[in-house]
């Protein structure tokens, strides 16, 4: 059974309610590889990885409270025209990246009225719940250096500001 700290690498698929897929490592050939248990995923996957054993399948559903969090109308900003280069060429209903002191976001546009553009800042995940078939591909003890220096960099992915579904969050 993989254990807390331990280098991980699993295969997933993830899906909505509705069938529709939003990312596979399987497709990519690519197994996410992380320290369990160290916050470095979604909660409700890190949980379920941690009751599995190397060559085990399973599905899981992860309500969204343990994903990435609930939809949280707090999180849209309300930015005037003027503020924003070419804010009338912005495609509303999709994302675009900006930059702020905390970086590049991705951010949906909601619309824009009045010279105002409506920013929602939530995770394209946020409210949903998520379905996966996981497999653990490999569940290693990581060196003392590794471990120590990840678990100094993990960030707490429970936040709806989590850029990566099942990734290190970044």
């Amino acid at each position: 059974m993989a254990t807390k700290g331990q280098k991980v690498k699993v295969h997933y698929t993830g899906t909505l309610e509705d069938g529709s897929q939003f990312d596979s490592s399987v497709e990519r050939d690519e197994p996410i590889e992380f320290l369990v248990g160290m916050g470095q995923t979604i909660p409700g996957f890190d949980s379920a990885v941690l009751e599995m054993e190397v060559g085990e399948k399973r599905s899981i559903c992860i309500p969204a409270a343990e994903a990435y969090g609930e939809y949280n109308d707090e999180y849209i900003e309300e930015v005037p025209t003027e503020y924003i280069p070419n804010s009338s060429d912005l495609p509303i209903g999709q994302f675009i990246q900006m930059s702020s002191s905390q970086g590049i976001m991705r951010v949906k546009v909601l619309k824009i009225e009045d010279d105002i553009v409506y920013l929602d800042h939530n995770h394209e995940l946020a409210g949903k719940d998520l379905n996966f078939e996981l497999e653990l591909i490999e569940a290693v003890d990581a060196p003392e250096e590794v471990s120590a220096f990840q678990a100094a960099q993990s960030t707490d992915c429970s936040s709806s500001s989590c850029g990566s579904c099942c990734g290190s969050c970044g």
